[in-house]
């Protein structure tokens, strides 16, 4: 799964990244988000015809659904059913979305207590998780972000991992309609090389901490990865 992510650039870089148009305001960087927290996502608008960068609670409400507690359970959309879910599956046809991320963590048991990792570029650009969005019932644009088996070393830290899409992916995965055997196809372990598996301090396992220290390395006597 991808229960907590780190998403800091502001609406105006990620409009540059993703050639897109900034429509909502006010969302500072985040080393920390948690489910139900606001997101930059990156979609179409059809009424402006171009891609627009937005703001979405965590956790997608479907359409017919009037309750916006559901969304806390709905953070994440197996690649494996995302198309045929009655939750998933209209957003999957006609409302995808980009994610932007600097990376995600994950937890490993050490014995009594849980190890954090980061996964993030090493090279420190961004990352863009396959996702998909939905206007509630309460007229509250929501999102969450699509999952897939975990490869390589990846898959020594938490056995999921969210979808990354390389940019040559995007235009695609955001149109709507395809193939959804080749839009939801995972990354290799090759091609996801550039990433780095960082050992992090336990200060992120609280939600209530939010600075660059969380995504900060720690040294630990064995680590899980380091550079692929």
């Amino acid at each position: 799964m991808c229960g907590r992510y780190a998403t800091t650039r502001s609406d105006a870089d990620l409009s540059l990244l993703f050639d897109a148009v900034a429509v909502a305001e006010g969302l500072g960087p985040s080393w920390n988000v948690a489910p139900t927290d606001p997101v930059p996502v990156v979609r179409v608008s059809h009424s402006r015809g171009a891609r627009v960068v937005d703001h979405a609670r965590w956790g997608l409400v479907p359409s017919w659904s009037s309750d916006p507690r559901a969304g806390a359970r709905m953070i994440n959309a197996r690649a494996e059913t995302v198309a045929t879910s009655p939750a998933f599956a209209p957003s999957f046809a006609r409302r995808r979305c980009l994610v932007p991320a600097d990376g995600w963590f994950e937890w490993v048991r050490d014995g009594k207590r849980k190890q954090p990792y980061y996964m993030t570029p090493a090279d420190g650009l961004p990352l863009a998780f396959a996702g998909l969005w939905s206007m509630s019932g309460a007229d509250v644009l929501t999102c969450s972000i699509v999952t897939t088996d975990a490869v390589g070393e990846l898959a020594a830290v938490h056995n999921r991992m969210p979808l990354v899409l390389p940019g040559e992916r995007w235009p695609d995965w955001l149109a709507g309609g395809g193939d959804p055997a080749a839009l939801l196809r995972p990354m290799t372990a090759e091609e996801l090389s550039f990433l780095e598996i960082r050992p992090v301090g336990e200060g992120v396992g609280n939600v209530r901490n939010n600075s660059p220290d969380l995504i900060a390395p720690v040294l630990q006597e064995q680590e899980i990865g380091t550079l692929f």
